[in-house]
């Protein structure tokens, strides 16, 4: 027999005398296929010049290949780094990565209605959606596995790190270093997904409160701008802080930004510490908590590859450590004066 133009896995069954489902988990390299067939296989499959076709393999198996990844934003640093580690591990896993930009609660509920995500997907890995119980539920619809990412949901597969202990220790940090006085950016939007910042304003109070310290928290948008209006109002107290916890880097660099402008020192006159890690922190000399974000995505697909590898649902959870990086944004407060401010800027 003469090979095709356009071969068909019907036809190296047919030439290497098995079924199609012994074809198909011949050429994944699936368990349960005898070496002496798998290489009658293969032998077949060389002669045709036969190329696997994920949608007829799909047939047999009754799986893609395609993991779809849920995501807040495509932007700031931590949605990047998430899916570049993703990527990484699924590639590796000869799988394809389909990424869904879900704004709100609102659009996910438009995606968990969507036929095209329900068929052509063999799993879901939501990141840093910080889905309440209903959402989750809702997220169930699909009627697919679902892998949480920054994000621990017990009885789920979860890789996710203890953003209430890592901020408790952030402040504690502060206090050891003399402060009393730290205020807390918290950020708030129309999501209406309450991402990690309850969780980290959680540990701060907690922290707080072993301290005999009162708690003093800004409420903002996310992001540089937000940072900035947070700062600008803590400069314009009577009694400001000695110190600033940002819930993320990107907030605290909007806070940097007013203390430059304002002439005030960093940190003789305000410390400020942010959280993530991120590269511009580094740059910019910031006192961070560090998550390993690259590594979540590739713990996050890794569970997701051997869900659809195996057919099996899973309960993993994955927690990462985190670090607290002390650099030059953060020392004792200078007990001589009192701060003073004069026309600080809010933008």
């Amino acid at each position: 027999m003469a090979p095709a133009e356009h071969p068909r896995m019907s036809d190296v069954a047919e030439r290497a005398g098995v079924s199609l489902s012994t074809v198909s988990r011949a050429l994944r390299g699936a368990p349960g296929v005898a070496p002496a067939v798998r290489e009658n296989v293969l032998r077949a499959a060389a002669e045709l010049s036969y190329v696997v076709s994920r949608g007829a393999s799909s047939l047999v198996t009754g799986r893609t290949g395609r993991i779809a990844v849920l995501v807040p934003f495509l932007q700031p640093w931590f949605f990047g780094v998430a899916l570049a580690g993703m990527n990484t591990r699924l590639r590796a896993a000869e799988l394809d990565m389909l990424v869904y930009q879900v704004g709100d609660v609102e659009e996910l509920d438009g995606y968990v209605r969507s036929l095209p995500l329900r068929s052509n997907v063999d799993c879901v890995v939501a990141v840093s959606l910080d889905l309440d119980e209903g959402e989750i539920k809702q997220l169930d619809e699909l009627g697919l596995p679902v892998v949480f990412c920054s994000q621990r949901v017990e009885g789920r597969p979860s890789v996710f790190i203890d953003n209430t202990g890592a901020a408790r220790g952030a402040t504690q940090h502060l206090l050891n270093l003399g402060h009393t006085r730290i205020a807390y950016i918290h950020t708030r939007d129309q999501t209406g997904f309450s991402w990690s910042s309850q969780e980290r304003r959680r540990g701060y109070e907690q922290a707080m409160a072993e301290a005999g310290a009162e708690p003093f928290v800004v409420s903002e948008r996310p992001g540089h701008d937000g940072g900035a209006l947070a700062m600008g109002r803590l400069l314009s107290v009577s009694h400001p802080p000695t110190a600033v916890f940002a819930e993320s880097d990107d907030v605290a660099m909007g806070a940097l930004r007013v203390l430059r402008r304002s002439r005030l020192e960093i940190p003789e006159a305000i410390s400020v510490i942010g959280f993530d890690g991120s590269d511009f922190a580094e740059l910019l000399d910031l006192t961070t908590v560090a998550q390993p974000v690259f590594e979540m995505g590739v713990r996050a697909a890794e569970l997701a590859a051997d869900i659809v590898e195996t057919g099996r649902p899973s309960t993993a959870q994955v927690e990462l450590p985190t670090t607290l990086l002390v650099r030059q944004s953060t020392a004792a407060p200078r007990r001589s004066r009192n701060l003073t401010v004069r026309a600080a800027p809010h933008s």
